[in-house]
């Protein structure tokens, strides 16, 4: 029996550990995509609604660049798809720095750039990660990848805001200073995802096991995925600008943005490496409940202080949630398209696709949700209850992963049975045929 608490590096191929260095310098880049680009709308626009706009399109580019990606990966070596999922992260921050104005066309022009940035990046490291690690090994794969994004996303943000804050003493001029800052941030943006690109194309990767990608009837396990999907999808609609929306309504500088980022990200690290290291397949579902109870806590004293105190603990528990549910969602996801695929015989990067687009559909309501509260009541009460909206119907999912799983192990455990017929009536006429001979 294998011992799953002893899981380490020893145990992945050589490329997937090229895939989790390269995944740790574009980690990189990840912070700055996250919360400054979407600061810097808000320091030149100040106008939320902006903000959810650049977010809007980056949500309509992924599931298109996602579909767009299963054709191109029939023709194109998926290093390069990969690769270019990065570089464009990079073209779109540029875009946006050269904007003389951030106005709604350039915003959404920006946001579709780094849709499809983000659409390539996710698409085929799904797909990478699935090729790459067995079941067992996932926990430590995410434990440990998200420990190493962890550690830099509490020092990045740190450094990148008050480096920000150096350009406004400097710059003279309100804002020029700054977004001289933000210019010179988007350049070393941009060599670091060429640097990410290069380190990856040392690794070997096949591409998907046959061309057809697009199904619309699955199986009655993966509806339950997909509403998985479609709840997460809801805190995705906007809680990737939300911490820096609230940042700059209470704090009003990127300084103290990045370092509220970086509180309790160390021991929030620790956590994901540990996690990793020592859970078990049979301990997601205890994992993943923590992180929707922390992400509802984390709503829940933004709802009811709508402070800097209630900022400061959204931002605490959010460090905390984003990565736990990170470290059970995807292996249950991977372990469900494994076992789907097989029985299903279809391409593993289907299931990646139409996984997409339940993210899609609850990125969309989620977005919307803070839209319409907005446009029909204000801006400060989507920013405070919008959020407790959307944890409160997360802890739904709680609920849906537990008949998943449960799901999950009756169809396994009749695979294994169906198996097992099959092998012993081969058994069985090989016998027979044995005798008559």
């Amino acid at each position: 029996m294998i011992d799953l608490a002893k899981v380490g590096l020893k145990d992945f191929t050589k490329s997937a550990k090229i895939l989790i260095l390269t995944n740790t310098i574009y980690a990189f880049v990840l912070p700055v995509i996250d919360i400054f680009v979407a600061s810097y709308i808000m320091r030149n626009s100040n106008d939320p609604s902006k903000v959810i706009l650049y977010q809007l399109a980056i949500y309509v580019g992924i599931p298109i660049t996602f579909f767009i990606n299963g054709f191109l990966l029939n023709k194109i070596n998926i290093k390069r798809l990969f690769s270019l999922g990065m570089i464009l992260s990079g073209v779109s921050m540029v875009f946006m720095m050269s904007l003389d104005e951030i106005n709604y066309t350039g915003i959404a022009i920006a946001g579709l750039i780094m849709g499809m940035s983000f659409g390539l990046y996710w698409a085929n490291r799904d797909y990478l990660v699935l090729a790459t690690t067995k079941d067992r090994t996932r926990n430590f794969y995410y434990g440990l990848e998200t420990f190493l994004y962890t550690i830099i996303a509490s020092t990045v943000p740190v450094l990148i805001g008050w480096f920000l804050m150096s350009g406004e003493v400097e710059g003279g001029l309100k804002n020029e200073g700054v977004n001289s800052a933000y210019r010179v941030i988007t350049m070393i943006v941009f060599g670091i995802t060429i640097l990410a690109s290069i380190v990856f194309h040392f690794g070997t990767y096949e591409k998907p096991k046959n061309e057809k990608f697009l199904y619309f009837k699955f199986h009655k396990l993966w509806k339950k995925m997909l509403q998985l999907a479609v709840l997460k999808g809801l805190a995705q609609g906007f809680i990737v600008t939300a911490p820096a929306m609230l940042m700059m309504k209470f704090f009003h500088s990127e300084g103290a943005l990045g370092s509220a980022i970086s509180i309790g990200a160390v021991i929030a690290a620790v956590i994901m490496l540990l996690l990793g290291k020592y859970s078990k397949p049979k301990h997601r579902l205890a994992i993943f409940s923590v992180g929707l109870i922390c992400f509802f806590l984390a709503s829940f004293f933004n709802g009811l202080l709508f402070n800097t105190t209630g900022v400061i603990l959204f931002m605490f528990l959010l460090l905390i949630a984003r990565p736990v549910l990170d470290i059970a969602y995807f292996p249950i996801q991977l372990k469900v398209i494994d076992l789907l695929s097989s029985i299903e015989n279809r391409n593993e990067f289907s299931y990646i696709l139409n996984h997409e687009f339940g993210l899609f559909v609850g990125r969309f309501l989620g977005a919307g949700t803070f839209l319409v509260i907005a446009f029909y009541i204000n801006t400060d009460i989507a920013l405070r209850y919008a959020l407790l909206i959307i944890g409160v119907l997360q802890l739904l999912s709680i609920i849906i992963a537990k008949q998943l799983l449960k799901q999950q192990e009756t169809l396994e455990n009749e695979t294994l049975a169906t198996k097992n017929v099959t092998t012993q009536n081969k058994d069985v006429i090989g016998i027979d045929v044995t005798k008559v001979q």
